[in-house]
Parts: structure tokens; C-alpha cells; sequence
């Protein structure tokens, strides 16, 4: 009967393996937070937007965008503004770029007054602008 240590078992032997694991535990938490927080990130206005049937526009370049909130707050690009200086604005704004061929999108909340949009539309067109649209969201379930 020996006290001593016999000879070396697998026990002993260093780990050469590499426990991935927790790295992949890690990346996945991490995928989820992208995950959950990339949608947030498009949308500087808060807007219920209306829903329709049509496909979205391809855009090659950052396109200029008008927010009308419930509230009747006017937005150029995520900036509030007031109504008489949005096309002075816009105006300066589309010369810069190159002109009044500009395309310009006009985002109302679902429960903003009719008029409110219209007059905003309005406002656009009488100022020259041919290139406005309404923006909507794609219908879910169809």
C-alpha cells in the first residue's frame, strides 16, 4: 500500500480545449440587443403611419421628409419647424441640391386632421414642388 501519487491519469492532463460557450452565449445576448434596437434607430418622428397595399419606392439618395405629428407639429428631416418657414426652407434646401426636381415625402399620422396634411401638400405645390408624395406603411396580414 503506497501513499504516493501513481501514475498520471487524464485528470491531470491539461485542458486543450477551448470552452465556446459562454462566447456563444455572449454573442447571442448581444445579436438580440442589435436585434430589438435596429428598428428604433429609422424612425426620428414618432408617427402612427397609414397602412396600404403598394410597394415601397427604391431611393438612390437621402430623401427630404415632412412630418406632421397628431399634434399638428410640422417636421423637416426629424427638426420641428414652423409652418411659414417650411418652404423657404425646403427651398433653400432643394437649390442646394440641385434644383426643384427634389423628391419630397409627407409623413401624417393616421389621426392628424385631413387639412392639416393638405395644407401642407398645399404649401409644397404652390411653392413649385412637383415631386411630393404621402408616405404609408405596407398592410400587415395581406
Amino acid at each position: 500500500m503506497a501513499f504516493g501519487r501513481l501514475a498520471s491519469s487524464k485528470a491531470d492532463a491539461p485542458m486543450s480545449e477551448i470552452n465556446v460557450t459562454p462566447m456563444v452565449d455572449v454573442m447571442l445576448v448581444l445579436l438580440i440587443i442589435f436585434m430589438v434596437s435596429a428598428p428604433l434607430l429609422t424612425v426620428g418622428v414618432p408617427l402612427d403611419l397609414p397602412q396600404t397595399a403598394a410597394k415601397s419606392l427604391d431611393q438612390d439618395k437621402e430623401p427630404l421628409t415632412v412630418s406632421v405629428q397628431l399634434t399638428g407639429k410640422v417636421f423637416l428631416n426629424n427638426t420641428e419647424i414652423p409652418m411659414n418657414e417650411l418652404v423657404p426652407k425646403l427651398t433653400a434646401i432643394t437649390q442646394a441640391r440641385g434644383g426643384m426636381d427634389e423628391r419630397i415625402f409627407v409623413r401624417g399620422d393616421t389621426k392628424v386632421d385631413y387639412g392639416t396634411v393638405m395644407r401642407v401638400m398645399g404649401r409644397l405645390s404652390a411653392a413649385g414642388f412637383k415631386r411630393v408624395a404621402l408616405v404609408t406603411e405596407v398592410e400587415q396580414g395581406n
